[in-house]
């Protein structure tokens, strides 16, 4: 075999779960303002709106943790395809109930399928890529997926965002996910169950990689959930306030290329502290800005790509840490944390402005920024 025809290989492999992953992008995009604006047209309180969209995370976090063994005994692309499924009968239930209880636990276990392909398809990439191209494999992986993202709202600009069609439209888009993974069913790999690990020793092995999952997630749902409302209550219109978020999506998009491949150059953990310092300074500087500026948007950009850089590297570390059957409970146990980050936030964020004003955003979140930042350089000092 030629060194080109080596170098492909890996590629090659992550292709199916590359299209995947844009199309999971794609569906979740589309589904995730769906249930909020249902509720709110029913005249249903903000309160519960909230409960019944962290039921998805809930039903994440409570099971993620068996996504390894599931995916070790039945195979990745079964479970995918299974979760695809069931994701789907859960989009037709929305459809056609209206209860809101019922529809906090159709959220609870969208969370549950929803999680997998999540979870299943960063132990894949990890499993499949080599050590010297891991950053910028995960930073292709990153960029479809917030591709997917940006363009799901896209669909409901055809379908419309009430009654049942939208709800129908999610759920075939969700069923075609798995059309690129069905013709490699038995060439996709394999996971290894992990022989008595455990998310406790995981997270004590890599607690940097940990710490940047949750601070990841934690600034990024918190900016999906309060720049238009930052935005409105800086005296900003709406309309500019809903770019605001644009910008930060396409920051996303433009730079997890570069960020990846420093990763693959450079130490990482010095990517990583460089990442969630610079994400620190801009969340300061968003209340020191004019933001009637064009200014405005250039931070937004620079916010958006640097701070999910640190998804993307930390993802990388895990891959560096962990092999084997280790890999894919890391991976799980990654995907909790930054979760759990996204619920925790939004809160604090919200807290943060209701006592200091429009200010008060900016800071909340560049607390856990900090923090990753100094755990990345503790355990550079610690390497050394």
């Amino acid at each position: 075999m030629s060194s080109n025809s080596v170098i492909a290989a890996p590629w090659r492999a992550l292709l199916p779960v590359y299209v995947a992953c844009l199309a999971f992008g794609v569906q979740v995009g589309a589904a995730l303002p769906l249930v909020p604006l249902a509720l709110e047209r029913r005249g249903v309180d903000n309160f519960t709106i909230g409960l019944v969209s962290a039921a998805w995370g809930i039903g994440m976090i409570s099971t993620a943790h068996r996504i390894p063994a599931v995916a070790a005994r039945i195979g990745v692309i079964p479970l995918i395809c299974l979760s695809l499924v069931m994701t789907a009968a859960i989009s037709v239930a929305f459809a056609y109930t209206e209860d809101t209880i019922l529809w906090f636990g159709l959220s609870l276990l969208s969370g549950v399928s929803g999680g997998i392909p999540w979870v299943v398809s960063e132990i894949w990439i990890n499993i499949v890529v080599d050590e010297g191209r891991r950053g910028r494999a995960v930073a292709i992986y990153s960029t479809l997926v917030a591709a997917g993202l940006a363009v799901g709202p896209v669909i409901l600009q055809v379908v419309g965002v009430y009654g049942p069609r939208p709800f129908l439209a999610t759920a075939a888009l969700t069923l075609l996910i798995a059309v690129p993974l069905l013709p490699n069913w038995r060439t996709a790999p394999v996971v290894e169950e992990a022989a008595g690990g455990s998310f406790l020793r995981i997270a004590r092995l890599a607690p940097v990689a940990m710490l940047a999952a949750f601070a990841c997630g934690l600034g990024e749902q918190a900016a999906f959930s309060f720049l238009p409302v930052y935005a409105v209550t800086a005296g900003v219109p709406p309309e500019t306030g809903a770019m605001w978020l644009s910008a930060f999506v396409i920051g996303n998009l433009g730079l997890q290329w570069p960020i990846g491949w420093a990763a693959d150059h450079w130490d990482r953990h010095k990517v990583l502290a460089a990442c969630a310092l610079f994400s620190a300074a801009m969340t300061i500087l968003l209340s020191m800005i004019d933001l009637r500026s064009e200014g405005i948007f250039a931070l937004l950009l620079l916010w958006g790509g640097i701070s999910f850089g640190i998804y993307t590297v930390g993802l990388a570390l895990l891959g560096q840490r962990f092999t084997g059957g280790e890999i894919a409970l890391a991976n799980a146990a990654f995907t909790i944390f930054y979760t759990i980050g996204g619920l925790i936030g939004r809160p604090i964020a919200g807290a943060a402005m209701d006592i200091m004003g429009h200010a008060g955003f900016g800071p909340s979140i560049a607390i856990f920024y900090l923090a990753a930042g100094a755990g990345a350089l503790l355990a550079l000092r610690r390497h050394r």
